[in-house]
């Protein structure tokens, strides 16, 4: 259950998406409760998952972060995680660096380059909806630190092409998105 506050910043960052969506096209769905179903729903979703009880630290990078998708929900359910978002497209690491600001979020990153060039690593890998799925899995997997986890937020269909790209990790089994029909968390745990 997200507190007042944590509900406040959700609502900072979708009036923020939906006035930069319109120059900047962030995502293709633009309705509000569409938004708040698809993007925010399946982030906290992925969050409660991952965090289900208060930690006292962590390190997370959200690979391809687009609109910031999983990772600023993320942050926000876990505010005591240090994320780093990684976001190629100049325009959209703009947005997201408004958004840390205007949410005021500290321990929370934007790199604008390629992940590869990074030499980052995380305890948790996030990775949604990104183009090239099959090229970008390796590279996420190789952020991960050794006995940590990679989350995918991926439609149904892409679990066997996860778990056969990566097959040094160890699956869990999927876990439907609440209404989807079709979405899906998968998370691998690296070996130690």
């Amino acid at each position: 259950m997200l507190s007042g506050q944590q509900g406040q910043l959700i609502s900072q960052h979708l009036e923020l998406l939906l006035k930069w969506n319109s120059r900047v096209n962030l995502t293709s769905i633009t309705q509000p409760e569409k938004i708040l179903t698809r993007h925010f729903g399946e982030s906290l979703f992925a969050a409660r998952e991952l965090y289900p009880k208060p930690m006292g630290s962590g390190s997370l990078i959200d690979l391809g972060s687009g609109a910031g998708f999983p990772g600023i929900p993320i942050k926000i359910w876990a505010p005591e995680l240090h994320v780093t978002l990684i976001e190629s497209q100049q325009k959209k690491a703009t947005f997201l660096r408004e958004v840390t600001r205007a949410l005021n979020l500290t321990s929370l990153d934007v790199a604008n380059q390629r992940a590869e060039a990074r030499g980052l690593q995380a305890d948790t890998v996030t990775l949604r909806a990104v183009e090239k799925f099959d090229s970008t899995l390796p590279i996420a997997a190789d952020l991960v630190n050794k006995g940590g986890r990679l989350a995918l937020l991926i439609g149904a269909t892409q679990v066997a092409t996860a778990t056969s790209l990566l097959p040094r990790f160890s699956w869990n089994s999927s876990i439907p998105m609440p209404l989807s029909e079709s979405r899906v968390l998968l998370i691998g745990h690296s070996p130690q």
